[in-house]
This record gives C-alpha cells, structure tokens and sequence, in this order.
C-alpha cells in the first residue's frame, strides 16, 4: 500500500539541526578526565549519542565502579552551555531547508529543556521553531521507545504514518521506526565519521551527508 504523503517533518536537535555532537563530546570527555574516568572521544561517540544524560550518567557510573556526584550534570551543562556560546553553529544548510519546506516542522530531542531552547537560540534557530519543540522530559520513555515522536505528532496533529523523521543516531532511527514513521539518517554532523555504529538496528529509508541534498529525497516537501 502507498504510503500517505509527508505532512510533517520531525527533525532530531543535535547533530541534525545543530552541529554540537562534537562539542558536547569534548566537554564530556574533558570533565570526566579531570575526574580520572579515562573514556575517549570515539567511545562516547558510539555508546552515548542520542541517549539523555540520566542514561550517559549510568553509563559511566556503571564503567567507573561508581555514581557520579549530583553536581556533575549541573557543572557539565553550564559547561557545555558555555562551549556553545563560543562555538556552536546551526549545521550548514539547514536554514535553506526550513525556509523552503512546504510542510509543518518541529523538533523532538533528547536534550533537557533548557539545553535546546538555548542551543536553538545560540544557532539563530528559535523563532523558527517557536513552541514546536518537544523534550524527553515530556515523555515516560526515551528512545529508542517511540514516545517522544508520537507526542509530536500528537501535539502537531498529524498521524504517525505522514510523518518524516530526520535522525542522526541509530537510537533515534530504532524510535522513528517504532513510532511507524519515515526515517532518514543525516550523516553530515562534524562527529559523524567518528561514530562507529555499536550494534544492527533498523535502517533508515534515506542516508544523506549534506542538507543541500535535502530534497532530493522527496522533491514534493519544497515549497
């Protein structure tokens, strides 16, 4: 059966709209050496993308024999957040893309609210997504359950089966899939070559390395 065209486009935050997989990494890997927790770039690439930090947080308390302080997540974000002031652009192309979309986008992230909407408006992306910005903080499962993705559309009124999900992370695929929508990987995030994927997960529909590509996958979404 053919599926219904494309009414609404969910792109993931990090590394898809933004280009801060690289930055966040760095942060993180600085702060836990100074703690002597030894885990390089690459290993946080590939076993942390696209999970929320309470998940990262047990990742490594799991790795290092124990929990990390509670303070950690509050000076790693103020860290992280002020790597971004200096550093953090939107990923090239993607202004072109939501200026040409003839469909209803938002975001649906695994970032805590605070860290998107500040990241959005660093990268001189919040008034274009204004309040279509959903968190995994307004739902009881993270990828690679659907939750997240079916709030989305919920609140964006659009089923699931008209919905493209634009992904970085196989997570994050595994959810788009589960959720019942189209799915395609971005792979042209700075991080991107470092990441090895860690284990099979679902395919996406479409792989691309460059958002000026965007449409060429669905030419009927530019406006």
């Amino acid at each position: 059966m053919t599926p219904p065209a494309i009414a609404l486009v969910i792109f993931d935050c990090d590394g898809v709209l933004i280009d801060s997989e690289s930055l966040s990494t760095a942060v993180l890997v600085e702060m836990l050496r100074a703690r002597g927790i030894a885990i390089d770039r690459d290993y946080v690439l590939t076993h942390f993308i696209g999970h929320p930090y309470p998940v990262v947080a047990g990742k490594i308390a799991a790795l290092g024999g124990a929990p990390l302080p509670a303070v950690f997540e509050r000076d790693y974000q103020a860290a992280l957040l002020a790597r971004f002031e200096a550093e953090l652009k939107p990923m090239p192309g993607i202004l072109a893309v939501l200026d040409a979309l003839a469909v209803p986008y938002c975001a649906a992230t695994s970032s805590a609210p605070e860290r998107v909407h500040r990241s959005l408006a660093i990268a001189g992306l919040a008034r274009r997504f204004g309040e279509r910005v959903y968190t995994v903080s307004m739902v009881a499962r993270v990828k690679p359950a659907p939750d997240l993705f079916l709030l989305a559309a919920s609140r964006m009124g659009v089923a699931p089966e008209a919905c493209l999900v634009i992904e970085d992370s196989p997570l994050g695929i595994a959810a788009a899939r589960a959720a019942g929508m189209r799915v395609w990987q971005f792979s042209g995030g700075s991080h991107f070559a470092a990441t090895r994927r860690p284990e099979p997960g679902p395919a996406p529909d479409r792989i691309f390395a460059e958002m000026s590509d965007f449409f060429a996958g669905a030419p009927a979404l530019r406006r």
